[in-house]
């Protein structure tokens, strides 16, 4: 059938669209924000994507539009499809009924790491020989000449081998807590009933659609409440707010993770081989594996070891899961390497990251701070636009300049549109700024920077392609 998608280029809506696509249905969609990496990822798969939610989109009437939860009452397009009464339903409704329902679903929720962390459980099963199938929010980083693993993280999404009698189907996914649709305001997540699920974490964000951190607890014990008693709860040991979660009833076997050095009582340890976490050793149940990998932070190594207990619940064992992530590539937008400058004696690095919550920004400034810790001289620039639902709010104020604390300068874009001053959010904090124009963050960055830093730009959006702009000043400085 014909399927059309209103905001397709969401990250969650983007990757349903591939997997539509792959179930055999034409697919077509709209959207009023098309950047990179997704338009890109859609184009090249053949999709259709057309500009704004014009009514006509929706002519001829398709067999069915899936409306992605940006969409609100009001727009054209969404008028037309009710007055219409053409046949709609939500992504991760549509994503239950038509994949998820006889599968084995492997969901990583959580406030921060969920992209990352979906990529690497999935990489692990695939790396393993499992054909699992996959919704990631965000674009896999390939690196390996392996073809059966370059066609399966080709895309975001991959539609994987359905259970059958002899073969237990898998499906990762990436379990979001925002609402699902304008008339559906449960979490994505609550779709999905996961037999194993990862809890990652649990802070309060999108204020736009959440009152207080209680409304989130109780979307994920909604979540919890569907998890079989024969499935696996996994969740790093001593997070308050999700052991307050569980205290409302938990009826699913759970372990515990930790970094060793502390709380050396969880189920599963790593203990710190690099003290920026690019090596690290697994201890589970009398198990000793080492992970040697590309990524860093203490993040890095707390989402490296959910996923490995996730894949060793389905079988995959620690040393395979170990030996997987030590040739993972990471994911685009998430510490991404995006620009090298070498000429003449520098070496400036530009690195791309999608961190907009302050304690994403914190603990990727931490990693990258680790990273380059053997370079005394480089000095990291984190720009920084608060675009989220929840920074536009103002909600975390004032948790901007502490969380950015780390970094040798630090530049807070104040874009027209922000109804708060940044200025007053981060007050005298030394070394940090605020610029109204990526113009001047560009100028700004080229005339002072040293000859050995780099640059992280973090963003949950194009930034008006400030990374591409960025690297093209500093190679012509």
């Amino acid at each position: 059938m014909h399927i059309h998608i209103l905001g397709i280029c969401g990250t969650f809506m983007g990757s349903l669209a591939l997997l539509a696509r792959d179930l055999g249905h034409t697919v077509t969609g709209s959207d009023a924000n098309v950047y990179p990496p997704m338009s890109t990822q859609l184009e090249n798969a053949g999709v259709e994507i057309m500009q704004g939610y014009a009514a006509s989109h929706l002519q001829p009437a398709p067999d069915l539009v899936i409306v992605g939860n940006a969409m609100k009452r009001g727009i054209e397009a969404v008028e037309y499809m009710l007055n219409e009464r053409i046949a709609y339903t939500s992504g991760p409704q549509f994503l239950a009924e038509q994949v998820l329902q006889y599968r084995h679903v492997l969901a990583v929720a959580g406030t921060h790491g969920k992209t990352t962390t979906t990529t690497m459980l999935a990489w692990i099963l695939h790396y393993a020989g499992i054909d699992a199938g996959f919704l990631i929010g965000g674009v896999p980083l390939v690196d390996t000449q392996d073809e059966r693993l370059k066609k399966a993280f080709a895309h975001s999404s991959y539609l994987g081998s359905d259970k059958t009698a002899d073969h237990e189907g898998y499906f990762v996914i990436e379990a979001d807590e925002y609402d699902s649709a304008f008339f559906d305001k449960r979490s994505k997540f609550v779709h999905y009933r996961p037999t194993t699920a990862i809890l990652n974490n649990l802070e309060y964000d999108h204020a736009d659609i959440f009152p207080n951190l209680a409304a989130i607890q109780t979307q994920f014990h909604h979540m919890v409440r569907m998890i079989p008693s024969n499935g696996k709860i996994i969740m790093p040991a001593d997070t308050e707010s999700l052991e307050e979660t569980l205290k409302k009833g938990c009826w699913t076997p759970i372990w515990r993770t930790a970094i060793a050095s502390t709380n050396p009582q969880a189920d599963w340890q790593a203990k710190l081989v690099k003290q920026d976490g690019s090596q690290y050793e697994v201890m589970f149940d009398g198990h000793k594996e080492q992970v040697n990998w590309q990524m860093s932070g203490l993040h890095s190594v707390n989402n490296g070891l959910v996923a490995i207990a996730a894949a060793y619940n389905v079988g995959v064992s620690v040393a395979q899961a170990c030996e997987a992530l030590s040739n993972f590539a990471g994911i685009k937008r998430r510490m991404e390497l995006v620009g090298t400058i070498d000429d003449n004696g520098k070496h400036i690095e530009v690195y791309d990251d999608f961190a907009h919550h302050p304690t994403a920004i914190e603990t990727t400034l931490d990693g990258a701070k680790k990273r380059f810790a053997d370079n005394p001289n480089r000095k990291i620039w984190a720009v920084i636009e608060p675009r989220s639902n929840t920074m536009k709010l103002g909600t975390h104020q004032g948790l901007l300049a502490p969380s950015a604390s780390i970094a040798d300068q630090v530049i807070w874009y104040q874009p027209a549109n922000l109804d708060w001053s940044v200025v007053d959010a981060i007050g005298n904090a030394a070394n940090q700024q605020v610029m109204t124009s990526t113009d001047a963050i560009i100028k700004h960055i080229a005339a002072h920077i040293g000859d050995d830093d780099a640059v992280i730009v973090m963003s949950n959006g194009g930034f008006e392609g400030i990374h591409g702009r960025l690297v093209k000043a500093l190679q012509q400085a």
